[in-house]
Formats: C-alpha cells, sequence, structure tokens
C-alpha cells in the first residue's frame, strides 16, 4: 500500500490507535480487536463507542479478506491484505476506521451499487433493509455477499469510499467509516 497515505493519514486525523498494513488472517483480526479493546479501557472510550468501532473494524478487515486481489499481479486469486487504520479525529468529533484494497472490476460492480444506495438512505431504512435482506438470503454467500456494508452503515454516522482505477480489471478500494461521539449516536 502506499506509504504516503499512511504519513498524510498521521499528519491530518488525530490519535490513532491501529495501522496495519499486509496479510490478513483470523488470527490477526482477533489480535487486532483484542489491542483495541485495550487502547478503548486505556482511552477512555464508552461502550457504545468502542462497540461501533470494534465492528466496523471487523467488518472492513473481513471485505479485505474476502476481496483483495494482488496489485500488480496478472493472478485474479485472493490474497488477503490491505491496510486498516483506527484512530480519534483531533477535533473532538468521533473516530474513523479506513480501509483500502485491491479489488476487481467484477467486485466493484457488485460493491459500488451498495454503496450508492446505502448512501441514500437514512439509518432507520439502513437497519430496515439490513434485517430484510438477512431474512431473505439474498446476497448471502460464503464470503457475505456484500451484507457487512449495511452493518457498517448502522453503526457510523457517515462513510466515504472511492474506486481508484489501477488498470482495466483491477482498482484501489478506500472505505473510511466516520463514528460518532456517544453523545451524537444517541441522537
Amino acid at each position: 500500500m502506499n506509504i504516503s497515505a499512511i504519513k498524510n493519514i498521521f499528519d491530518s486525523e488525530g490519535i490513532v490507535f491501529l495501522v496495519y498494513t499486509g496479510f490478513l488472517s483470523q488470527t490477526v483480526i482477533s489480535a487486532m480487536t483484542s489491542s483495541l479493546e485495550k487502547e478503548a479501557e486505556h482511552g477512555g472510550l464508552g461502550i457504545s463507542e468502542s462497540t461501533h468501532i470494534y465492528t466496523v473494524f471487523i467488518e472492513m478487515a473481513q471485505n479485505i479478506m474476502n476481496y483483495s486481489r494482488a496489485q500488480w499481479d496478472d493472478s485474479h486469486q485472493p490474497k488477503p491484505e490491505g491496510l486498516i487504520v483506527v484512530g480519534k479525529y483531533t477535533s473532538g468529533s468521533g473516530y474513523y476506521v479506513q480501509a483500502q484494497n485491491v479489488v476487481l472490476r467484477e467486485d466493484k460492480e457488485k460493491i459500488e451499487p451498495k454503496l450508492i444506495e446505502i448512501q441514500s438512505m437514512d439509518v432507520d431504512a439502513i437497519k430496515k433493509r439490513y434485517r430484510e435482506v438477512r431474512k431473505s438470503g439474498r446476497d448471502v454467500h460464503a464470503k457475505g455477499g456484500g451484507i457487512g456494508f449495511y452493518e457498517i452503515a448502522k453503526r457510523c454516522s457517515y462513510f466515504e469510499y472511492q474506486f481508484k482505477p489501477i488498470d482495466n480489471d483491477k482498482f484501489e478500494f478506500s472505505l473510511t467509516a466516520n463514528i460518532a461521539k456517544k453523545k451524537e449516536l444517541e441522537n
């Protein structure tokens, strides 16, 4: 991943709790979640805030594991690696979880319509759609089928995403979920 992007995060975003770039596995995700839990205890995060942060972090890490491909390899085989950052804005406006990985065009074409739809919905509509999708079994497969994006959207105040072309078949996918402080979450 891009080291200057990491430097920009440190320079502009505030306090960083966790930065990881590389191979992801269930074991690595579990270890990072434990690390985040310890940081939450020492950092005075409330239960509500920390639960939202953990859930968003886990969903983003799962997306990296399921959809990542090698950036400069012609193979379309999965390569579960990427960049994930968890931090707190210095402005005091809340927390963020950022993820970046390489995806195939076919995955972009599945993911982007969901993200566009979710961004057009309010929280109640997102929760309703999440329940509908879970009950119907639609969008469910061994890799989750993108239902995690609804889970992320339920737990954040807003999210931003970008697909930056690498070549005809691959894109750099970036997703940032912004999580409000407890007081804002209750409103």
